[in-house]
């Protein structure tokens, strides 16, 4: 089922946006997410879309923690002898009580019976027949979990927004629940453009290269909680180009890798326009990425990418992962650690600018952030060698060795 459009329009504009301007353009202007129910088994990595409340006591009744006897504590002297009157078994409870001078046989997540307040473990009793008799001093009642010690029927386990891993699943299940309410994961479609870009494995001739953006785009889209879509490559060809546009408009969010600037064989955006598609924003006041630009055909958010490596992959950290997750109804939070600088930095231009780099903790757990040397924008082997971007802001003067950074992490902060 295709998600309403937001309310917001978007207007279109010649000014050149700061990131921060930028970003509440593009989350603001996010379609609102549709909710759809799933079983908690097939929700994993779904966004939850209504708080949601346990149905039960957890554990719903006093267990035993060990394999021993219940007991009152009282009787639990070193050298008594309780008598056995039954046993509790998991899932099969004792139906009696015990009372004074007596035990029963309990096993681990066995229904602690009435009257009994300690599990005397069955390495610290001996029996004989249907007599025990503890060996061992019991410093104080223990071995039983309480009832909803974990947790209480009608509390919160977890709230709109949150995103679902692995351990939710299993909380939610233990809670009685199978099915709950989620936001439908957004479809990104997606396509690159230009006419020297080639497949891994082609045999490349002189003025070609592999296409390696969407590679990265695929991933991370499906890692932010999108569905991604390669359309394919289009080649500085108007038609071609107009094609992708118009297959991508089935989609939430369409991106346009390339073709971003405004030079003589950048067609993406006069295609854009000419497919009736409103502009929000030009460009963005950012280093690297500039040319990057939003607006929306229909009700499809279109971003477009620059071409080079480290501009694409930077401006999809910087500016798609928001609008994902916006559009996806998750809860958005920058991941920014403040490091300190393992060298000095000059001063920043008038652009904000995020340098390729890497986070770590010293061995007194400081973390300390290290630039690439090399951050020109075709690279990409800085951002696989490095885990962030370490953010400097325009017109920032030169940092010392030592100063705190701020660094938006993409990657493990390993040790």
């Amino acid at each position: 089922m295709k998600r309403p459009a937001a309310s917001p329009a978007i207007s279109g504009g010649d000014s050149v946006l700061t990131v921060d301007e930028a970003l509440a353009t593009i989350i603001g202007a996010a379609a609102k997410p549709f909710v759809e129910k799933r079983n908690v088994e097939t929700a994993n990595g779904f966004v939850v879309a209504r708080d949601i409340a346990s149905k039960i006591n957890h554990p719903p009744f006093r267990a035993s923690a060990m394999d021993g006897y219940a007991v009152r504590f009282s009787d639990a002297e070193v050298g008594a002898k309780l008598l056995v009157v039954g046993e509790a078994a998991a899932g099969a409870p004792f139906a009696g009580a015990v009372g004074a001078g007596e035990a029963v046989r309990i096993f681990t997540g066995g229904v602690v019976p009435e009257g009994a307040d300690h599990v005397a473990i069955q390495e610290e009793v001996t029996r004989d027949g249907d007599v025990i008799t503890i060996d061992e001093v019991q410093k104080n009642p223990s071995n039983i979990r309480e009832a909803a010690v974990d947790f209480r029927e009608g509390e919160i386990l977890r709230s709109k927004g949150d995103r679902l891993v692995a351990m939710d699943l299993a909380l939610l299940a233990s809670a009685n629940i199978a099915e709950i309410d989620v936001f439908q994961k957004p479809l990104i479609a997606y396509f690159d453009n230009g006419d020297e870009l080639r497949e891994p494995g082609s045999n490349l001739r002189p003025g070609e290269i592999v296409g390696s953006n969407r590679f990265a785009l695929d991933a991370m889209i499906a890692e932010w909680g999108g569905v991604p879509k390669y359309l394919g490559r289009a080649e500085d060809d108007l038609a071609a180009i107009g094609g992708k546009f118009r297959e991508g408009k089935t989609a939430d969010i369409l991106v346009t890798v390339g073709g971003a600037s405004v030079g003589d064989r950048d067609y993406v955006r006069s295609v854009f326009a000419a497919e009736g598609g409103e502009l929000a924003f030009p460009k963005i006041a950012v280093r690297p990425g500039k040319p990057t630009w939003f607006g929306r055909i229909g009700n499809t958010r279109v971003l477009g990418l620059p071409g080079n490596p480290a501009s694409a992959i930077v401006c999809a950290i910087l500016f798609l992962r928001p609008l994902v997750k916006a559009t996806g109804g998750e809860r958005f939070t920058k991941q920014i650690v403040r490091a300190a600088l393992a060298a000095s930095l000059g001063p920043n231009g008038p652009r904000e600018t995020y340098l390729r780099g890497r986070v770590r903790p010293d061995d007194n757990g400081r973390l300390i952030a290290e630039a690439a040397h090399n951050q020109d924008s075709s690279l990409l082997s800085p951002l696989a060698a490095g885990n962030c971007l370490i953010r400097r802001f325009a017109h920032a003067p030169a940092a010392a060795e030592g100063e705190l950074a701020d660094c938006l992490v993409y990657g493990n902060i390993g040790a």
